[in-house]
């Protein structure tokens, strides 16, 4: 059974994954840039200091993955290739890591923001819709982002407030992020409801 360029489903399937490749893109440039102007340089010479599509995008999932969990009508969830950050170069690697980690989420509220609130409003021929899915799926990504879940960006926080000890703790712990987001996702329903909530506070109290 396939899906015809008619189907609701498959259009929209299409619309997540337009909005979701370059939203991710600045939300990996964000965290090179960052990571640049705190004295690393990896992800520049690395070449991964670009808005190229090539660079970022994982066919898994950037493209598949969105697209299936949008058909299926399943939660928001993909990525793209993360940009290379070592944390031996900065003055203060915990401190700078975890600035590094809040710019990509931060960047997402800034497009839903500048962008949905601000740009697309004043341009003709946009769909309100469009807009509408637009601010919602990089909310949605802030939101998740900051989940204190390796390897997303909120859990380069919590080493801000952990003792060494749990520092090397919290370390052994990342192996088995991937499992535990997959549970939570696709496993444990309603586990992460709570984000609803937090995206509705970011859409009245910031992107407005």
């Amino acid at each position: 059974m396939g899906f015809s360029f008619t189907d609701n489903s498959f259009i929209e399937a299409a619309l997540v994954i337009l909005i979701l490749i370059p939203s991710i893109m600045v939300h990996e440039v964000s965290h090179g840039l960052v990571a640049y102007r705190l004295g690393d340089p990896t992800a520049r010479d690395a070449g991964r200091l670009t808005f190229n599509p090539i660079k970022h995008i994982d066919p898994f999932g950037s493209v598949l993955l969105p697209a299936m969990l949008a058909l299926a009508n399943g939660p928001l969830f993909g990525w793209a290739k993360p940009v290379p950050v070592n944390p031996a170069r900065f003055v203060n690697p915990t401190a700078h890591m975890a600035i590094t980690a809040v710019a990509g989420p931060l960047s997402n509220v800034i497009l839903a923001t500048i962008l949905g609130r601000l740009v697309f409003p004043s341009l003709s021929g946009i769909p309100e819709e469009l807009v509408g899915d637009f601010i919602i799926i990089n909310l949605f990504l802030a939101v998740f982002n900051m989940l204190p879940i390796p390897p997303l960006d909120g859990s380069r926080l919590l080493p801000l407030v952990l003792p060494e000890r749990g520092r090397e703790l919290y370390r052994q712990f990342e192996q088995f992020g991937f499992i535990i987001l997959f549970a939570l996702l696709f496993f444990l329903e309603g586990s992460l409801d709570f984000m609803v909530d937090w995206v509705e506070w970011l859409l009245f109290n910031v992107a407005l």
